[in-house]
Parts: structure tokens; sequence; C-alpha cells
């Protein structure tokens, strides 16, 4: 590792001139993208089933030089940039999308539906992640005089499910590879269109996702009384649970508990014999989290044995994703790179997201952590902000379509470019410059 390389900044002249002289390539390398990113929103796949998509991305990085490895850990792709001496930076996009009805009423809106006639969208702008990521590639391909080291581009699969990026890990990506000396995400956020938001330490919370299965004895829906009714047990479970964060956590302490599945029964006059919650819990602590998850499992033995229940519930941890922690100099030279480039005034000031993401895997190193900097695009068009109800940004987020709302919608043509670039500059305040005029 050369650690010199992201702890040693460039002069800021010798950042800004190697910027405009890669950037100048953009505007030849955005038809492409803009190209890439409607088909991409058009034709979305899930987790797991990124066949097509991750086929896009490894033809178009083949195209630009790079040498290509398919099926990573599932659909990953891999695409390596070898440039002289220095850094290695790994570049990421997540390429999934989610069970989401589309309801924005777009000309390339999807219209795509499962086998089983589950509706699928791009709703968390992990196609403005690909597209981006590919347009990055493509005008660091296109000037290397401009810097030296390696571009590691990564298009990662199944990040809605927390494990594409593990996936990868444990399919050797640092093994066959390299490790990297940086790695850089960025994430679409509900913000005005060019802005960013910074954070760092903890970025993003961890997520852990439990699965509460209730057993009670099933009757006829008319005789309650000869059942032990899983219903009322799965609801006084979902209540009591909210009690975890309001009274077992100090308000010091961030976590979110939220059932979002609740499944018992089928009909009306039958009550059944088992309810099945599912629960997601987001916490900045893995000690916080230890702590939430033990309550989860006391609450529903407790309310199971007031119930009567014949048999105690299980309770099974499904996944876990990690807290998204930055490396405090790779993200203050991240932020300082998009400071120069876009201007002080185009950085929000930086809040915890309560949002959950993989991505956090790849600073597992081998033999030591790997730094990494993950920072948030806005992409909301500037007319839909200014209509929003509120002053300060916190309150207008709460009424601008978010990520996993059917009517997520980027300013596309803003998007994507300033996406572009914000990926760019940041690998390039991580790569060596490349001697040319202006450069240190």
């Amino acid at each position: 590792m050369n650690d010199a390389a992201v702890t040693t900044p460039s002069t800021p002249s010798g950042l800004k001139a190697r910027a405009r002289r890669v950037l100048a390539r953009l505007d030849s390398v955005l038809p492409d993208v803009d190209a890439l990113y409607g088909d991409l929103h058009e034709h979305p796949e899930l987790s797991g089933q990124e066949a097509r998509t991750a086929a896009q991305v490894a033809r178009r990085l083949e195209a630009e030089g790079y040498e290509v490895t398919r099926n990573v850990g599932g659909h990953g792709v891999v695409g390596l940039l070898r440039n002289g001496d220095g850094p290695t930076v790994l570049l990421r996009g997540d390429m999934d999308a989610l069970p989401v009805e589309e309801t924005t009423g777009l000309p390339y809106a999807s219209r795509v539906r499962t086998e089983a006639g589950e509706p699928v969208m791009h709703a968390c702008g992990h196609d403005v992640h690909t597209a981006c990521l590919v347009g990055t590639a493509a005008v660091l391909a296109r000037s290397r005089d401009a810097w030296r080291g390696t571009v590691m581009v990564v298009g990662q699969p199944a990040e809605e499910t927390l494990t594409g990026a593990k996936a990868m890990l444990d399919a050797g990506l640092y093994a066959r590879f390299g490790t990297p000396d940086a790695v850089l995400g960025q994430h679409t956020a509900p913000l005005p269109v060019g802005t960013f938001m910074h954070r760092d330490g903890v970025a993003m919370m961890g997520a852990t996702q439990v699965r509460v299965r209730l057993f009670g004895r099933g009757a006829h829906g008319a005789q309650p009384e000869l059942s032990v009714d899983p219903v009322v047990l799965g609801a006084s479970v979902v209540l009591r649970l909210q009690t975890i964060v309001s009274r077992e956590l100090s308000p010091l302490e961030a976590a979110v508990v939220t059932v979002g599945h609740f499944q018992a029964g089928s009909r009306a006059n039958v009550i059944p014999d088992e309810a099945l919650l599912e629960v997601t819990v987001r916490t900045e602590d893995d000690g916080v989290r230890s702590r939430v998850l033990a309550a989860i499992e006391r609450i529903a033995k407790g309310e199971a044995a007031a119930a009567g229940a014949p048999k105690p519930p299980l309770v099974e941890v499904l996944n876990q994703g990690p807290v998204n922690r930055n490396d405090p100099a790779l993200m203050g030279r991240v932020r300082d790179a998009h400071a120069e480039w876009f201007g002080r005034e185009a950085l929000v000031p930086g809040v915890l997201v309560t949002a959950s993401e993989d991505f956090p895997y790849f600073a597992r190193g081998p033999e030591h952590p790997v730094p990494t900097a993950y920072w948030f695009v806005g992409i909301t068009p500037r007319k839909t902000w200014d209509a929003a109800r509120g002053t300060a940004p916190l309150e207008k987020v709460a009424h601008v379509p978010g990520p996993h709302s059917g009517f997520y919608a980027p300013d596309r043509e803003g998007s994507l470019r300033i996406g572009c670039e914000s990926l760019t500059v940041a690998a390039l305040a991580c790569l060596h410059g490349g001697g040319g005029p202006g450069d240190h």
C-alpha cells in the first residue's frame, strides 16, 4: 500500500488543473452515460439477478481498455486500468433494483415485473450510480496523461440485501485483484441537484434484519376462547417493540426498530396457528445493537408466555450490515476536492443517515483496514426542491420523494453530469498526478 498516495494532499492548483483536463472528455462520454441510465432505469433487475446490467457495465469497461472479470461473487464486475506507479483506487457502484411499483410517470419508467407479478424499479438511484461509475471509468481511461496509479472499477450486485459486497470479497476480490489504497462510493440523496453531503466517522447506521416466528393455537374465528390467537400476540409484540428505543435506550443513543412485515392467517373466520414478524434494526454502535436484539427476543418470549403460547417463539437474525464509518483523512480529502471543484457553497452539513449499506465490507482488508469514503449527491430537481414545504434542508427533505419511493426521480441531466464529476474528482484526489501542466 502506498500510504503517501492517500495521505499527502495534492496542491489545490494541481488537483483542479488535472480535473479540468480529465473532465474535458466528459461531454463526449455523457451521451452514452445518459443512454445507459435510461436503459437501466427502464430495465431494472432485483438483487442477485443483475445479469443484463452487469453485461452492459462489462462491455463498456472493455471498450475503454479495462481488464474485465465477470461473475465475481454473483454478477459482480471488476475492471482494472493500470497506469503506472501509484495507488490503487477502488470505485464502487451498486447495480440492483427494488421490488417497488414505479409511479413517476416518466416516459422511460420501469414496467418490469417478475414472473410472480412483483414490480421492479430503480427506486434507490442505483441506475445513477452505475451510469456515473461507467462515465467516470471512461473519462479516466481517455485521460491517462493526467494521473498515475491503478483504477479498480467494481460493479456490485445485491446491495439491497446487504450481501453483494461480502460475496465479492469472499470470492477473492482483494486476493485476486489487489487490496486498494482507497475505496470510494457515492449515493444519490433527496437534496437539491448540485449539492453534496459528507460526514466524518459514522455516516450510516448498521442494519440487522430479525425474523420472529410466534406460535399460537388455531380455532374457528367464532370461537376465539378455544385459541391462543397469534394475531393478537403479534400485535402485542409489535406495540411492545416500540418501547425499546423510547424506554430502554438513552436519548443520546441512536437506534431504529421497525416492523416492516407482519403475516398471519388467510381467512377472516380462521384463527391461524402462527404469525410471522420481520423487524429491521438500525444502530450506530455494535453494543447498542446487541442490547436491542436481546430486547426483541426478551419481549417476544415474554408476550408469548403472557398469552399462554404452546411454545416459545423462534427469533433469528437473517442478515446484518455493518456501520458505515468514513476514514477521516480520506473523507477530508474527498470533501476538500469537492469544495474546490464545485465550490464550498455546494456542501451541506453532514448528518447521520439511518439507512444502511453493505459498502463498509470493502474496509475489511485481508491484513489491515482499507480507508473508505462514502458521500451523498443531491439529485432532486431544483424546481421540486424550491416548491417543497419548509425552509431548512431537513424540513424540505421530508416533502420530496426519497429512496425506496415509487416517485423517486432524479434530475436526469444534472444528476448524471454532477455524479460523474463528483466521482472523478474524488478519484483524482487519491491518484498520483500525471506530470502535466499545473501538476505537482
